[in-house]
């Protein structure tokens, strides 16, 4: 078993314990042991088909292992789930306030009105993400960074604890993806949340990540980024070779 070391507290809060997963006769996940403790912000790494969604979606508890143990504090408070925004129709007729808002509906209900304090706290929440000036334009004005951003906070109001996403930044613009996970580099450091992710290269989180869960044809393994950076140099000169 192998922990995430990022300097905070040792206590992991979600634990996969030889787990085994996949879809009818397919296996896609083997022996999968994986500990990650509260606040890391922890890229998932690999190529397409790898086994990162897999993994993701058991963590969400969307799927079921075939076999093996997941522990998670999800029973108690629920994780934001962060969907890429292609999942998102953009001629959906709300505003990014309303967007932001939804995130408030599991303590609300569908029928509650928002109070005062609800409203202060979406709009600081807005601020904190750098789209208060926005709050009243419609989501198909915004750019691909403003709308991953606008589901983020729309996570983040829920109050959870543990931010999980799936490409976050795949249908973006080079800026708009730095500019997204500043953000969520953000939630790890300074609000102490749990973010994990899978994306494809370190191009845009190298400086940040100090962790990789790197996911290959089933096989999950965690390690520090220099010892990543290292594996995938040694990779490269052997393909050159």
């Amino acid at each position: 078993m192998v922990t995430v070391k990022t300097g905070k507290p040792s206590q992991p809060i979600i634990v996969c314990r030889d787990v085994v997963a996949g879809y009818g006769q397919e296996t896609v996940l083997h022996k999968v042991n994986l500990e990650i403790t509260a606040g890391d912000y922890l890229p998932f790494i690999g190529p397409n088909g790898a086994g990162k969604t897999t993994l993701l979606r058991i963590i969400l508890g969307l799927l079921r292992p075939r076999s093996g143990q997941v522990i998670t504090p999800f029973r108690n408070k629920p994780p934001g789930y962060v969907p890429q925004i292609k999942n998102i129709d953009p001629l959906y007729p709300v505003t990014l306030f309303q967007i932001v808002s939804m995130g408030l509906y599991p303590k609300l209900g569908w029928s509650q009105r928002m109070s005062r304090e609800d409203r202060e706290f979406v709009y600081k929440t807005l601020d904190e993400f750098d789209l208060l000036e926005h709050a009243s334009k419609r989501y198909a004005e915004l750019s691909g960074g403003m709308r991953q951003k606008a589901v983020v906070a729309r996570a983040f109001v829920t109050g959870a604890d543990v931010f999980v996403m799936d490409e976050p930044t795949s249908e973006l613009d080079e800026n708009s993806e730095k500019e997204v996970f500043s953000h969520l580099f953000r939630l790890s450091r300074e609000k102490a949340k749990t973010v994990l992710f899978a994306i494809h290269s370190l191009e845009h989180i190298a400086e940040t990540a100090e962790s990789i869960c790197a996911v290959n044809h089933g096989c999950v393994t965690l390690m520090p980024k220099s010892e990543f950076m290292a594996c995938r140099e040694a990779l490269l000169r052997s393909q050159e070779q």
